[in-house]
């Protein structure tokens, strides 16, 4: 029984200690001050469990062989608690490193919200007009122009997400190789069937090999491996001068949601980036009311709230949130959990907390300065 509390106890004082030091350094964004993280590095905890047991002449009464049993027993608990900075070139470097679309893509197969994974994580959106031109949309507040156009753009992917007729897959793509058929010896034609079509060009004499490879990962309103040849290469033509931190969007007509065919690509933040974000909407640069595009579907209606992450300030502990901190002004900060967006905010919040856990290293167990706590 002490064992079960101890673990649940343990496990919630991390969880605990993490979130507030996510939320404290929100407010250190906010205050132009630096984010720093300290995490639990090891938990020893020491269990003690004596008992004892013996007797002795009763007290009072007849004078007999009457016996008094006694019996006792203690338990004891030494948990030892080290904490070290989560510090050093290989953590900042991460930090400050923009998330690969393939940190985006796991979490939209988790099922969360195309539209809070992009508010949060995408710092622009570039769309392909006509004439094959990139416009550049931020994600900024401050941007009138650029921000409402990112939303839009976010929104119209969710109102198709909503419908499940959202893709998020590797284009197919297919490479094809043409050796003369000189060159290949019956060893390693057996070999190369295991691995490629192969096709033999009499008019030549050469071989055609094809191969089906995973291309770039895609948002898309169809279903890619339907697409012929001539239009994966124009996606991956689309996709492929970007870098690993930019994913592609291509919505088409004839599809749900192509009443706006849009194409383009997300370029994604870094960890500091979304803190430095979220930091700012407590001042300078909230998010404010977005209306969809005409052309865009029906949306949920508490899947567009004016901010990506809502937050209660005031000069007295918050009621009704799951935790708040304090900070050096004297005024109390909390993920705001009331209201018709507490589960937005709430889910927003757990984002931020895997994000941080996609950003961390392990966490150094031997060999580094620390603090112990013995209880």
């Amino acid at each position: 029984m002490a064992l079960n509390r101890a673990v649940i106890a343990y496990d919630d004082a991390v969880t605990d200690a993490i979130s507030q030091q996510l939320l404290i350094n929100i407010v250190r964004a906010h205050h132009r001050r630096p984010v720093h993280f300290t995490g639990v590095s090891n938990i020893a905890a020491t269990f003690n469990f004596q008992a004892n047991a013996g007797a002795m002449p009763a007290l009072g009464g007849l004078a007999g062989a009457s016996i008094l049993p006694i019996f006792g027993g203690s338990i004891a608990e030494s948990p030892t608690i080290s904490i070290v900075p989560i510090e050093g070139e290989d953590f900042t470097k991460r930090l400050l490193t923009p998330f690969p679309q393939s940190k985006l893509t796991l979490l939209l197969r988790q099922r969360f919200d195309v539209d809070l994974l992009l508010r949060m994580m995408a710092q622009e959106v570039r769309l392909l007009n006509a004439t094959e031109q990139h416009s550049s949309y931020r994600n900024n507040p401050s941007d009138k122009t650029g921000y409402e156009m990112f939303r839009r753009v976010v929104l119209h992917l969710s109102a198709i997400q909503d419908k499940n007729e959202l893709y998020v897959e590797p284009l197919p793509l297919i490479q094809t190789w043409t050796i003369p058929a000189s060159s290949i010896a019956a060893e390693g034609f057996q070999a190369l069937q295991k691995e490629f079509v192969v096709r033999y060009n009499p008019g030549d004499n050469t071989y055609t090999l094809r191969k089906q490879v995973p291309g770039p990962i895609l948002i898309t309103n169809h279903d890619p491996s339907t697409l012929i040849d001539a239009e994966r290469e124009a996606l991956h033509d689309l996709a492929g001068d970007w870098n690993v931190s930019d994913i592609a969007f291509d919505i088409r007509p004839d599809h749900y949601g192509g009443e706006w065919p849009i194409s383009g690509v997300f370029r994604l933040r870094s960890f500091h980036s979304i803190l430095g974000f979220l930091g700012k909407a407590l001042g300078e640069e909230p998010g404010y009311h977005v209306e969809k595009d005409p052309r865009t579907p029906p949306i949920l209606w508490n899947e567009n709230p004016d901010l990506t992450m809502g937050f209660v300030v005031s000069n007295a502990t918050p009621a009704d949130v799951d935790f708040s901190i304090r900070w050096n002004d004297g005024q109390y900060y909390a993920v705001n959990t009331k209201g018709p967006y507490a589960r937005w905010n709430r889910d927003a919040f757990q984002l931020l907390f895997l994000l941080f856990q996609m950003t961390v290293t392990d966490i150094p167990r031997v060999g580094v300065p620390s603090i112990t706590i013995a209880k």
